[in-house]
């Protein structure tokens, strides 16, 4: 199947997919506020700049949607008919990334705590957040 959209318009509407306040990232924040948790964001002075940091308690937390960063078996990720091979090792290289910031998070002794998209959907939400909010709060 071809595109519908031209490429400029293409171009557009990918420029504007956020990194950064994205509705999970959001939907967690608000969530792990509420629970009385306090967090910094976006430390640009750690390893993948984390979504959520708590540095009293050495843990970050990672908020990936599930198509850019290659989440497996989920069906929220499917690689596009179109550019394949292109698609194929950006994500490739955005899941590569991911575990070496990971890696460099552990060697440095911080916790790292990753939570996708599809888990925040309304079906499986309260579960992944109150599963979150114990594994942060189990120190």
């Amino acid at each position: 199947m071809t595109d519908t959209h031209s490429a400029k318009v293409r171009s557009y509407n990918m420029s504007q997919i956020k990194s950064k306040d994205t509705l999970p990232e959001l939907l967690v924040r608000k969530f792990l506020f509420s629970q009385g948790l306090r967090y910094r964001l976006h430390d640009k002075n750690l390893p993948g700049k984390p979504d959520i940091v708590f540095p009293k308690l050495k843990t970050v937390v990672f908020i990936h949607g599930c198509f850019w960063h290659g989440h497996k078996n989920c069906k929220y990720f499917s690689i596009p008919k179109t550019r394949t091979i292109w698609w194929t090792d950006k994500i490739t290289s955005n899941s590569n990334r991911d575990k070496l910031n990971q890696r460099k998070l552990k060697k440095e002794g911080w916790r790292v705590l990753v939570v996708f998209e599809c888990k925040l959907k309304p079906k499986t939400r309260e579960k992944s957040l109150n599963r979150l909010f114990e594994k942060l709060t189990d120190v």
